[in-house]
């Protein structure tokens, strides 16, 4: 098995990352570092700190030098961390040493690659977004459709009490809704320009530090911080927390679609589902049981960057080691989360047949409540509730379905219009049309 899914042969297809994949290659970081320090150059000339002509020369030189990422791996080894053989091999490759001495001019190599990660990672938001509004669109549409489409609710696995189809769907999308509706903030927050120095002061750029970091910060397209934020990685958790609720909300989906297709209930089809080697009448459900499975490993991730936002003093390799190890697996986590709902969901249907079977399975039982409350209209409420609990405990024993011992003890009420699903799915019709509503008007803001 390779060391990552992700980058997979053999399951690259299971757990696809789509373009988000591509933005996690030593090739996109080294181009990423290369940019940053472009603007970096282009910023200090602007600002006099250094000669203006050699800002120039290294800002074309970025566009035009492609560096072989293979060439950084025996200096990072030795100094853990790529920049300065990046720098080294940049240098190498301008050929101009009178202009080559300013690039890097009093960064350090954390401002660097902590600006090449948020510039990587505003292209993974914007590329999860837009998977995260197709699963919407899907989910949006089947809320809609079958908004009054009765079925049973469970809880701890059990039937409780109807709702609809639609309204499920909704609770699948909401969620994520509210995911979305986070970005805006987050990215104003969270995506950060770094320009602080080799102990956080910004001391070799003297009084005009802030005024580089604030003209970077503008040419990238990031938030500048107004300070130093090298050991205060709440930014990167911020984002990284984002990413698992993601993987968690889809996990949620795919967690019930896997018990919404097991035998004998079937209740919804998915699609195209998974053949088994060896059982000609299995259709597994492996897109949920990749969310599933994703969800799990971004939790895992999480804990341990947690731990890793623990850093020593202005600096700590150990602390920032492991977040190398976790981050970029949480990324491509939610990206392929994101990317495989969107398959997902756009080929899920309710199966009304089997619903409606579901529905009345278990001898009328889910209909106790309401019946429940309806003898409350003769009675004291814990007298009903006490006499449903007799006549459900009849049932069963006698495998007698509930309405007939209803009809038998309670002739004045209506049986059947007292059982009838429609009649008993509370706001689930309302919640997913509203549901519906919210995304379409996301997609037309």
């Amino acid at each position: 098995m390779a060391g990552s899914v992700f980058d997979s042969q053999i399951y690259g297809d299971l757990f696809t990352s789509g373009d988000v994949g591509r933005l996690f290659t030593d090739t996109a970081e080294a181009r990423a570092m290369l940019l940053v320090e472009g603007a970096l150059a282009r910023a200090q000339g602007a600002a006099g700190v250094i000669p203006q002509d050699s800002a120039a020369a290294i800002g074309r030189a970025v566009m035009e030098v492609a560096l072989d990422p293979g060439s950084l791996r025996k200096p990072t080894g030795q100094n853990g961390v790529p920049v300065p053989g990046l720098i080294a091999a940049f240098r190498a490759e301008m050929n101009a040493p009178e202009h080559a001495q300013y690039v890097h001019w009093g960064a350090t190599s954390q401002d660097i690659m902590d600006s090449a990660l948020m510039l990587r990672l505003r292209q993974a938001l914007a590329l999860i977004e837009d998977d995260l509004k197709l699963v919407l669109a899907a989910l949006a549409k089947l809320a809609e459709s079958h908004a009054s489409l009765p079925m049973p609710a469970r809880t701890y696995g059990q039937h409780a009490t109807p709702t609809s189809f639609g309204a499920i769907a909704a609770s699948w999308g909401m969620p994520l809704l509210a995911l979305v509706g986070e970005l805006e903030e987050l990215r104003s927050a969270c995506l950060l320009m770094s320009l602080s120095g080799a102990a956080g002061t910004s001391g070799a750029l003297g009084p005009k530090g802030g005024t580089v970091r604030a003209e970077m910060a503008k040419a990238l397209g990031l938030s500048d911080p107004e300070r130093s934020w090298h050991t205060d990685r709440s930014p990167v958790l911020r984002l990284m927390d984002w990413m698992v609720r993601v993987n968690l909300a889809l996990g949620k989906l795919g967690e019930d679609c896997i018990a919404l297709v097991q035998t004998g209930i079937g209740e919804i089809s998915l699609g195209g589902a998974g053949a088994s080697s060896t059982m000609p009448q299995k259709q597994n459900p492996v897109a949920p049981s990749a969310l599933v499975a994703l969800a799990r490993q971004g939790s895992g991730l999480l804990a341990i960057l947690h731990g890793s936002a623990l850093h020593q003093h202005q600096r700590d390799g150990a602390a920032w080691f492991s977040e190398w190890l976790c981050l970029p697996q949480i990324v491509l986590g939610a990206a392929s989360a994101a990317r495989t709902a969107r398959d997902l969901c756009a080929g899920i249907s309710p199966n009304a047949p089997a619903i409606a079977a579901a529905l009345a399975s278990g001898l009328d039982m889910i209909h106790a409540e309401a019946l429940s409350f309806a003898l409350a209209g003769e009675m004291p409420r814990p007298e009903a509730q006490a006499a449903v609990k007799l006549l459900c405990r009849e049932a069963g024993d006698s495998n007698t379905p509930l309405g007939q011992l209803v009809a038998r003890d309670y002739p004045q009420l209506d049986v059947a219009a007292l059982f009838d699903p429609l009649s008993q799915m509370g706001n689930a019709p309302a919640e997913a049309l509203r549901f519906s509503k919210k995304v379409a008007e996301l997609a037309a803001s």
